[in-house]
């Protein structure tokens, strides 16, 4: 199992599900997640991207990492890497999130647009984007996670 691969392959997926169903073109992406598809494969990646990286953040859902060295995406080089423990509602290989110039104005065009919703966390807000023809998930968050977590 190569880590590196599926992360880059989640954000090329994640970046022609986001050129589907918008016009935000050329926009980077700032973290990524990989879904585990059972425990085993949960230990592994999550092994794999902790030798690349330290955490930063911890969830029941698992861990959050900052890369000591970038990988190379279609859409920028990626720092922030969540491996997630495997879940029924996930079904995904995982997601990949995008940095907006302008969030507010990409809520007001997009929100109540079929695959859309907006999620709640704490110290943020996120729109995740879904389309049944993809394995994968984008999100746009304000702020973006790096700035949350206040790493770079």
């Amino acid at each position: 199992m190569n880590v590196i691969s599926i992360i880059q392959s989640i954000v090329r997926d994640a970046e022609r599900l986001k050129d589907k169903h918008t016009d935000a073109k050329g926009v980077p992406v700032n973290y990524a997640c990989i879904f585990a598809q059972s425990e085993a494969e949960y230990q592994q990646m999550d092994t794999a991207v902790g030798e690349m990286g330290r955490v930063v953040q911890e969830t029941k859902m698992g861990n959050v990492y900052l890369l000591a060295e970038p990988i190379e995406t279609v859409a920028d080089p990626l720092k922030i890497v969540k491996v997630r423990k495997p879940a029924a509602d996930r079904p995904e290989r995982g997601d990949a999130d995008f940095t907006l110039s302008d969030y507010p104005a990409f809520k007001r065009k997009y929100l109540g647009k079929p695959g859309y919703q907006i999620i709640e966390r704490p110290g943020m807000e996120m729109m995740e984007l879904s389309d049944p023809d993809f394995d994968v998930l984008a999100y746009f968050s304000h702020p973006i996670l790096a700035e949350v977590l206040k790493v770079s």
